[in-house]
């Protein structure tokens, strides 16, 4: 049974979910299973953390922000990265989401690999402490109550220069209410 929810796809935080590990945010959806649950990273949650004080040998590879991004709640001890390569191979070291054409040519990193192996094809690199997960129907039901958004990507959302306006500039390019939704003010006590 088909749940509309599938890698490659973007879950965008309604005004209504006040929890602070995902107030505005926009989590990329690496990888779905319907009895094994869900994972995603948070794409515009920049840290002050340089990648060079994490992973030196791949900071120079690192697309700016050249910072570690706080990926979400879980596991925020470890790392994991996204890159987008060109072309249709799968180099070492690099593994394609399972997703659709918008998002087909970004891949989730071997940061164990040397960095090397895809030096010369990597046209982005964004690197994550910890990620966002979801137990098998959990996700749905979130979706359900109104807590989220789900959208196609793009894959310059994931490297986004400016990851503080990625909220509103997703939800702007969708149109219609969720467009009107864009203009949420981040109080709106103070509306």
């Amino acid at each position: 049974m088909e749940d509309g929810i599938r890698v490659g796809l973007l879950l965008v935080a309604t005004p209504q979910l006040e929890d602070p590990n995902f107030r505005r945010s926009v989590v990329l959806l690496v990888e779905h299973d319907m009895e094994g649950g869900t994972l995603g990273v948070v794409l515009n949650r920049p840290t002050e953390v340089p990648v060079d004080r994490v992973l030196p040998p791949w900071a120079e590879l690192v697309t700016g922000p050249a910072v570690v991004f706080q990926g979400g709640p879980v596991a925020l001890e470890n790392a994991l990265a996204l890159a987008r390569l060109p072309g249709e191979e799968e180099p070492l070291g690099w593994r394609a989401l399972d997703g659709g054409a918008e998002v087909s040519r970004v891949g989730l990193v071997d940061l164990e690999a040397p960095p090397g192996l895809l030096a010369a094809e990597l046209l982005q690199l964004r690197v994550f402490a910890g990620y966002a997960g979801w137990s098998a129907g959990q996700l749905r039901a979130e979706i359900e109550e109104g807590s989220w958004y789900l959208v196609p990507a793009e894959a310059g959302d994931v490297f986004a220069g400016d990851p503080d306006g990625l909220w509103r500039h997703v939800l702007r390019r969708q149109g219609g209410d969720l467009a009107f939704v864009s203009t949420f003010p981040e109080d709106p006590t103070l509306n």
